[in-house]
């Protein structure tokens, strides 16, 4: 795995983990994370999750990062939406989370359909519309 901090104004404001990590044939990680709720909505976690994803494509090797979203956690799939991850489905009572198995939707993305960096395709508008009907 490799463990991330989210500073902001040289503070820790977040965590986020590339997980599950896979060589070979399969060449994928799972990718969370989290940001205290005083600077949601500043850009701060796209960016990270952008600059993770372009780190584990060109400097790790990976081929694929899956992101796993609990539906009703607007904000996370916010993150996704705006950096044009596809949405694959719904793993039903995927993670045991307060004392229950809850569903998360998932959402991926491979090197192959972002050869400029996701970074780059974010900032540059350059990112495909998506819209998630859920």
């Amino acid at each position: 795995s490799l463990p991330f901090v989210i500073l902001y104004r040289n503070e820790i404001v977040g965590q986020l983990n590339v997980a599950n990590i896979l060589h070979g044939s399969v060449s994928s990680c799972v990718l969370g994370y989290w940001i205290v709720p005083e600077v949601a909505g500043r850009g701060i976690t796209p960016t990270a999750v952008a600059l993770a994803m372009d780190y584990v494509f060109s400097s790790v090797g990976l081929h694929r990062v899956e992101i796993a979203i609990r539906p009703e956690n607007k904000p996370s799939l916010r993150v996704v939406q705006k950096l044009g991850l596809r949405h694959e489905g719904l793993k039903q009572r995927f993670i045991h989370i307060n004392n229950d198995w809850r569903d998360h939707l998932i959402f991926a993305l491979t090197a192959d359909e972002v050869p400029g960096g996701v970074l780059n395709r974010w900032l540059r508008g350059e990112v495909p519309k998506i819209s998630y009907d859920f």
